[in-house]
């Protein structure tokens, strides 16, 4: 394993933690400021609407910059971000801090995974990206619990005083271990800089995997939203037994990102259709057996596992079709976030129209039913003689790979 990569999963790891983190964080950070539940909840939402901002802005706007120098920057972004939440004296300068560490999100792990995947050779570039998101995977499950255990005994403030070190130790780790020039752009990219970016959007099956990459993290996290009530309200399991259940899950992501990134090498869009699948599956069934806990131990951790096997293949595909772009593997991590905030939406209305708190489920099921018909339709099309010249011609971000 190259040690950049390494370097990029650290950054990825404290992106996730102070993404994650403030949930276990919310009544204490609430109180501090003497503000509202709701309004403390802004601080997750703010966070998740800077990131698909971000994403796309601080992309097109580093486009002709060296890759390397911008994950450095973005890092740095992401440390001051997170030292003025942790000094904030008030709530505003505390909303400041969690857009500032957002805004560094999406750009981060799109022009990471291009630079992830030139580390390696052509035929483990997926694997390469699944190292990478491994730090957020595992952030995931550690980000609640630890957030919460560091408020606990020492106030939330050092909780964020230690994501910040994070960031310093993956900023020093980028920038003695990621080589200069990797990831840089293939010559369709380099010749004309940012318009090049956009002119990537003009093929379709960007598109279609900008939309699977959309409504199969809104199906997972449209039903991942309000599993605490499913777990409590239906399956009959205590608050304090949520927090490990939760763990469970992301068992699950860190289980499916590694299993997912290994399969897409091998077999890219046929792994991409069976994982969407199989979250589809795995929802439809928890619905109707969410009254059993020891179903429900499984499926939340075949749910995570399912749900994140796409994302390695989703990252790869998307920038093959768009000739290395970082502007679109950003654009992917917008798509997620959307995603996300859709499926949050719909299975919050299938709660308020009086369905129970299985209906996310069958919501989120639904969601990536619709999802799977996309990659069906996306990996057929691939298959037809004018995409397969199109594949043939696309950049692989690797030295002496195909141009």
């Amino acid at each position: 394993m190259p040690t950049g990569l390494i370097a990029l999963a650290i950054g990825g790891f404290g992106i996730g933690l102070t993404e994650f983190l403030i949930a276990g964080l919310l009544p204490q950070v609430a109180a501090s400021f003497a503000v509202s539940e709701a309004a403390a909840g802004r601080l997750i939402s703010g966070y998740a609407l800077s990131v698909a901002v971000g994403a796309i802005v601080l992309t097109a706007a580093t486009a002709r910059l060296p890759r390397k120098g911008v994950l450095v920057g973005l890092v740095a972004l992401f440390v001051i971000g997170n030292l003025l939440s942790a000094v904030a004296p008030g709530y505003s300068v505390m909303m400041a801090g969690r857009i500032v560490a957002a805004l560094c999100h999406g750009s981060f792990f799109g022009i990471g995974s291009l630079v992830a995947r030139s580390l390696v050779a052509p035929e483990r570039k997926s694997r390469a990206v699944a190292v990478m998101f491994g730090g957020l995977t595992l952030a995931n499950v550690l980000g609640v619990p630890f957030g919460a255990l560091v408020g606990e005994r020492w106030g939330w403030r050092a909780a964020f005083w230690a994501v910040t070190a994070i960031g310093v130790l993956a900023l020093a780790g980028i920038v003695a271990l990621v080589p200069g020039g990797a990831g840089e752009g293939g010559p369709q990219v380099a010749a004309g800089g940012l318009w090049a970016q956009f002119r990537a959007f003009r093929s379709w099956q960007v598109w279609l995997t900008l939309t699977a990459t959309a409504l199969g993290y809104g199906g997972m996290f449209g039903a991942f939203s309000y599993m605490a009530y499913t777990f409590t309200e239906v399956g009959g399991f205590s608050a304090a037994d949520v927090a490990w259940l939760l763990m469970v899950y992301g068992v699950g992501l860190v289980s499916g990102n590694v299993i997912g990134g290994r399969a897409a090498d091998h077999d890219r869009d046929r792994t991409l259709v069976l994982a969407l699948l199989g979250l589809t599956v795995t929802m439809a069934v928890f619905g109707l057996l969410a009254g059993s806990a020891i179903a429900s131990v499984v499926l939340i951790f075949l749910m995570g596992l399912f749900g994140f096997a796409s994302v390695p293949g989703m990252i790869t595909r998307v920038t093959d079709f768009a000739h290395g772009a970082p502007l679109a593997a950003s654009a992917n991590v917008s798509a997620s976030n959307i995603g996300n905030a859709l499926g949050a939406w719909l299975g919050g209305l299938a709660i308020t129209a009086g369905l129970g708190y299985t209906a996310p489920l069958y919501v989120g099921a639904g969601i990536a039913l619709t999802s799977t018909v996309v990659m069906v339709v996306a990996a057929r099309l691939a298959l037809h003689p004018h995409w397969r010249r199109k594949r043939s011609a696309s950049w692989e971000g690797e030295p002496g790979g195909a141009v």
